[in-house]
């Protein structure tokens, strides 16, 4: 076969492109329903039902805690809103991040581990989200999940400078450098919730790294023993 009709997707891990391909699908579902082609004069507000339902929102958060009711229509959104996103750039800028440390990580990683890295870490994010801010904004979009796809890059990052003896802080150089920039977007726009719920995710994902790598819980409970 001639190797320049090589589909790019055939180098991926089938994970990747599959979670890939349901948060694109879903986008252009909505830019589909938007445009009238689908679901008539109703599918244009498709989107906006979507982040009403499956949105992560303090409010929301704030009534659980305070009635001690739990209930699953709620909890469903910490699952839920890492696949709903504002808009087109949105998904988009999301599922390029997912196919590049996608590949990197899941070439590495389980298909469950990397599944539990990217879920776990936006629940953790959306967990920050509600518990350290007190943002009128909706929390939608699969970047905390991301940004544990980044921690788990890092972690690989560290362990390979740690196995090669340079310095291992330079594992940490692109979470500062994206940490940084939405910084300074936060600056601007006066809202720091998705920062908190971005860089939940990341430790979460650096965390969990630990325990879901390839010997990676052999490796933690060596490093205990040696403390």
């Amino acid at each position: 076969m001639d190797q320049n009709n090589v589909s790019p997707f055939n180098a991926l891990p089938p994970v990747v492109v599959a979670l890939a391909v349901v948060i694109f699908g879903l986008e252009l579902m909505f830019q589909a329903a938007t445009a009238g082609m689908l679901g008539g004069q109703g599918g244009i507000g498709w989107r906006l039902a979507a982040i009403q339902d499956y949105a992560v929102l303090n409010a929301v958060w704030d009534w659980m805690i305070d009635t001690g009711q739990f209930p699953a229509e709620h909890l469903v959104r910490f699952i839920a809103y890492p696949l709903i996103h504002g808009s087109f750039l949105h998904a988009a800028m999301v599922v390029v991040f997912i196919l590049a440390l996608g590949k990197l990580v899941a070439e590495v990683y389980s298909v469950l581990a990397f599944l539990a890295v990217f879920w776990i870490s936006a629940i953790m994010g959306a967990l920050g989200f509600v518990v350290f801010m007190d943002s009128d904004y909706p929390l939608v979009g699969g970047y905390p999940g991301v940004y544990g796809l980044i921690g788990a890059f890092t972690f690989l990052m560290w362990m390979r400078a740690e196995a090669q003896g340079a310095g291992q802080m330079r594992a940490f150089a692109l979470i500062a450098a994206l940490l940084g920039i939405q910084l300074l977007f936060g600056l601007l726009n006066g809202e720091f919730g998705s920062v908190v719920a971005d860089f939940s995710g990341f430790v979460a994902g650096l965390v969990l790294s630990f325990i879901v790598s390839p010997g990676g819980w052999g490796r933690l409970l060596a490093r205990m023993r040696q403390r």
